[in-house]
């Protein structure tokens, strides 16, 4: 089907959709900034956002990056899918990106041969060797 779902999402699926969504946000300010056309491209890829939503997404750009705070978020068994949102949040191409995704991966407890499963995965460089 199509369109909206019939039934509400539960508080456990809103939950894991905010620490979803913090994942990508704070991945895209891995490198240190975040301009206005990253903004618009994130905004548009999000679609359709309230007036609630987006005040959240501006509130988690202007926020600095917390990644033991964001881990402390993830619900048990969620762990690799926060990962992943971060890397696809994320053009791998800088240090600094790699050190976010290192101390994330550490934070979450997601061992060194995962990551680079999940960068695989999704056509991303290993930050591992």
């Amino acid at each position: 089907q199509f369109g909206e779902p019939k039934t509400a999402p539960s508080q456990e699926q809103e939950e894991l959709a905010a620490v979803l969504l913090r994942a990508l946000l704070q991945a895209a300010k891995a490198d240190g900034r975040i301009d206005e056309k990253e903004k618009d491209s994130l905004m548009k890829n999000l679609g359709q956002l309230d007036s609630t939503e987006v005040e959240f997404v501006n509130r988690e750009l202007a926020a600095p990056i917390d990644v033991a705070g964001l881990a402390r978020q993830v619900p048990k068994g969620a762990e690799q899918q926060v990962y992943l949102m971060s890397v696809m949040g994320i053009d791998l191409d800088t240090k600094q990106e790699a050190k976010y995704l290192h101390e994330l991966a550490r934070a979450l407890g997601i061992d060194a041969a995962t990551v680079n499963a999940i960068h695989d995965r999704v056509g991303e460089p290993r930050i591992y060797r």
